[in-house]
């Protein structure tokens, strides 16, 4: 394990880029305090940190972001794929490393690309075959998202997501569900097929009104950094209308670093930060609230104390 009062072991470099004239800080923000009750990262992508070889995301690999995890209180991750290499490479990382599982699909943005080259069946094929192993717990991230794909490629992403969730129901685990500027239609979708028993709005971004859909249906919120943000009133209005019982918590790592660390890398080991912020805005004891999100998490995924399977290098 990473030494915890040794940052240099940790972040070895120190990077900056320039956006919109201004200069943004890339390097790993600090330790937070730790947690006293542990919790967990609903979703995180440490494909991202395994080796990067730009260095813009650090020249550690995903064993480091969770040492660093393990010292402040988050036990382990769920690892989540958004295309077939990374689904692959999530599917192989959980069965070596016992604090990780993993979620794998075909994010929203690449199924019009993989249906316009007649590859999209196949495709989901696997993510079904990599579904079946024992450590992959969910399918995700999937859904819809119109930021990015336009009119031409709904369809295609519409098809998409209603294999997922049949490929969720099949092998009966959880389905994290990607939802951007799309949330009417991620919603009619779920009501007309049909939602897996445990659904998870992973980086939860409505508002009460959606906040109190999910609560009526069962379906799990998972709130990111954005929560800490300070223009996120709406999130913070709908994490008032969620009930305890259906809160999770995430980075979505590297991405979405909670305040007061915006816009530099995020990582596993920032959760006390996103968590200590929902425990403010309810008005709720730090500890309290992680151990009910860790009991939540637990439900949706099981648990992460089976051995993993040692394969080769």
């Amino acid at each position: 394990m990473t030494d915890q009062n040794d940052l240099s072991a940790f972040v070895r470099a120190r990077a900056t880029s320039t956006e919109q004239g201004q200069t943004r800080d890339l390097e790993y923000p600090p330790l937070p305090e730790a947690l006293v009750v542990p919790v967990y990262d609903n979703h995180a992508h440490l494909e991202i940190a395994d080796g990067d070889p730009s260095g813009e995301n650090g020249p550690f690999d995903y064993r480091e972001h969770l040492d660093r995890a393990s010292s402040v209180g988050v036990r382990g991750a769920v690892q989540v794929g958004t295309d077939l290499p990374t689904s692959r490479w999530t599917a192989e990382v959980v069965h070596r490393e016992p604090r990780l599982l993993g979620a794998v699909a075909l994010h929203p943005n690449e199924a019009p690309a993989l249906d316009a080259a007649g590859e999209l069946d196949d495709a989901l094929a696997e993510i079904s075959e990599l579904a079946a192993r024992p450590r992959i717990r969910a399918i995700g991230e999937t859904g819809l998202d119109y930021y990015r794909t336009g009119e031409d490629g709904r369809a295609a992403q519409l098809r998409s997501f209603e294999a997922h969730i049949a490929i969720a129901k099949e092998h009966g685990i959880a389905m994290q569900i990607h939802d951007r500027e799309a949330h009417r239609d991620v919603i009619e979708t779920l009501l007309r097929v049909g939602a897996p028993e445990r659904t998870v709005f992973h980086c939860f971004s409505g508002d009460a009104e959606l906040g109190q859909i999910c609560t009526d249906n069962g379906w799990y919120m998972s709130f990111a950094g954005t929560v800490t943000f300070k223009n996120a009133h709406d999130l913070r209005e709908a994490l008032e209308v969620a009930p305890r019982n259906l809160l999770l918590v995430e980075t979505d790592s590297p991405y979405l670093t909670p305040t007061p660390f915006r816009g530099r890398p995020n990582s596993p080991y920032l959760i006390p930060h996103t968590l200590r912020a929902m425990a403010d805005h309810l008005g709720t004891d730090v500890s309290m609230l992680a151990a009910q999100i860790s009991s939540n998490t637990e439900l949706v995924y099981g648990t992460w104390e089976s051995d993993p399977v040692v394969l080769p290098e």
